[in-house]
């Protein structure tokens, strides 16, 4: 097992992970010690005086020099002690319990509509290259891509739930409280993601598969063995634009949930991303640096899963062989 290429894989990847973890918090905790004020300002008000202030920051150890702070963090995260909020002094395993069900749901939810509805679209678009299909889709997807997910997010909002009222403005449903209300309440924030990334999908793949099919050797040769067009598209030319597709998806990863922080706030949905803006505000750098860890461990790991992918759609190839 130890001389299996996969498993040399993934330790390798995670090797690589620790430095990149690691310049990910230090380089976090050094932006946050360039914003003006501390938690202990932020939590005292503009009317503070300078010995509250001072008094506070003792207490909650912000005298200590910023090096020392973040190695007292840092030996804790190290043990799996993320350590505690500085303003509300619940533990930060405890908050990201609450939080991360939310923010994944989310990322889900809008990852996989997506991808499942971007691949046939594309492979429609890609079988009659100008045809009616593929003029739909690029304008779909050049109107998508067009508009930020915010501003998406304010005209799903205004369009159908304010205007038609079908669905709720703001607000989240657990799941415990029945599968339809929490899917109700999660259809336009996964939609305000998710569209734009159908989209850039969309256009990646057509792109993709019509220059496979229209300069590729192999597909010629299929072609002329008597393969018809959707066998010749499907089993060759997807097969191998997948590779790209799955690049693309594992490169996004990491935007889609930087994405959920803007859409959480404007849906007020209780996940990651609200708790990261509220923590940024606070001045609150244990939850951030927390919120900053979950982000990167999930790039490092889209990234692992991406490679693994290609040995599992390609046995030629061979990662860690000599």
């Amino acid at each position: 097992m130890t001389g299996s290429p996969v498993l040399r894989l993934v330790v390798k990847r995670l090797l690589m992970a620790i430095p990149i973890m690691l310049g990910v918090t230090v380089l976090t905790f050094w932006v946050l010690s360039l914003i003006p004020g501390n938690a202990a300002q932020q939590l005292l008000g503009p009317e503070a005086t300078p010995e509250d202030i001072a008094l506070l920051e003792q207490q909650l150890g912000l005298d200590k020099p910023g090096v020392v702070r973040y190695l007292e963090w840092l030996q804790g995260a190290v043990t799996g002690d993320l350590g505690q909020s500085i303003v509300s002094r619940q533990p930060v395993s405890e908050i990201l319990s609450q939080r991360l069900p939310v923010t994944g749901e989310i990322v889900l939810l809008a990852f996989v509509v997506s991808l499942v509805l971007a691949i046939p679209v594309a492979l429609l678009a890609a079988h009659k290259p100008d045809g009616v299909m593929d003029r739909i889709s690029m304008v779909v997807s050049t109107l998508g891509l067009s508009v930020a997910n915010y501003v998406l997010a304010l005209l799903l909002v205004l369009v159908f739930a304010v205007t038609l009222g079908w669905l709720p403005a703001i607000g989240f449903v657990p799941l415990e409280d029945g599968l339809w209300p929490n899917l109700r309440s999660m259809i336009l924030p996964s939609a305000a993601i998710g569209l734009p990334l159908f989209c850039f999908y969309t256009r990646f793949l057509r792109g993709d598969l019509v220059d496979q099919m229209q300069q590729e050797e192999y597909v010629t040769t299929a072609r002329a063995k008597g393969v018809g067009s959707w066998s010749v598209l499907i089993k060759h030319a997807f097969r191998n634009s997948s590779f790209g597709l799955i690049t693309i998806v594992g490169l996004n990863l990491g935007a889609l949930i930087g994405g959920t922080v803007i859409i959480e706030q404007i849906f007020a949905l209780p996940g990651i991303g609200q708790m990261l803006l509220q923590a940024i505000n606070t001045r609150d750098f244990v939850v951030v640096q927390a919120a900053v860890v979950i982000f990167a461990l999930v790039a490092v790991l889209a990234n692992l899963i991406v490679d693994l992918l290609y040995a599992v759609l390609d046995p030629r190839i061979r990662y860690g062989s000599s």
